[in-house]
């Protein structure tokens, strides 16, 4: 199975040995797990900006006091 080293700080591994412990998990499992997290995590964002702009008439039209469509940034990058 394919490993890899990592180096931080010792302040870094501190944080992360923090981190880990926080969520009860060893170290090697919380790094291991932390880029799959980052990948639900941006596909949650990419899934909740197409949602956003799929309904951005919607909510125009139920909140027209709210900012202007035409000032508005379109598909913004939050990933």
């Amino acid at each position: 199975m394919p490993s890899l080293n990592v180096t931080f700080t010792d302040e870094e591994l501190e944080e992360v040995r923090a981190a880990a412990a926080a969520e009860g998990k060893s170290l090697k499992q919380y790094v291991h797990d932390l880029p799959l997290r980052e990948r639900q995590r941006r596909q949650f964002v990419r899934y909740a900006v197409s949602w956003g702009e799929t309904h951005r008439a919607e909510f125009d039209e139920a909140f027209p006091d709210e900012m202007p469509p035409a000032t508005r940034e379109r598909g913004a990058d939050a990933a």
